[in-house]
């Protein structure tokens, strides 16, 4: 059923950014640091698509779950200040979490990087098997106006 969910909101994403494609703005790739099979982001006309993160610093990935989750919302606001971006431009996000008992731990901090009045919509599954073991994972869109 997981897996279900995943091919249904990947699918959805992809129908998104095809009908932006098709109003005349061109993907922009922006690669990822390392060796992974996936951009760091695309942007389709003001819309930034950030890939799904994890929770992974300089020293790997914390097995603390507060660690981890705290680790996964810096590496978000560090991939947007690449794009000269902050939370404020966030206006969706997906989780997917490997455990849902811990779904307040995570909000309390998560909500700790978004104002009040700037919360992103959001959608929420539990996963098993994310990417290096991580507790969670996380995709935005962000709004990016201007040029290509």
């Amino acid at each position: 059923m997981k897996n279900y969910i995943c091919v249904i909101l990947t699918t959805l994403c992809c129908l998104v950014g095809s009908f932006t494609a098709q109003a005349g703005n061109q993907p922009v790739y922006y690669p990822s640091s390392g060796n992974v099979p996936f951009s760091k982001a695309v942007k389709v006309g003001d819309t930034l698509y950030l890939s799904g993160l994890i929770g992974a610093g300089k020293a790997g990935l914390p097995k603390e779950f507060n660690a981890q989750i705290t680790q996964l919302m810096d590496n978000l606001q560090s991939t947007l200040a690449s794009f000269d971006l902050t939370t404020d431009a966030v206006f969706k996000c997906t989780v997917m979490i490997d455990d849902m008992d811990r779904w307040p731990d995570f909000n309390n901090i998560y909500i700790k990087y978004f104002k009040a009045d700037r919360l992103p919509a959001r959608s929420a599954f539990g996963a098993d098997g994310l990417a290096m073991g991580a507790i969670a994972e996380l995709e935005c869109m962000a709004y990016m106006p201007g040029a290509q």
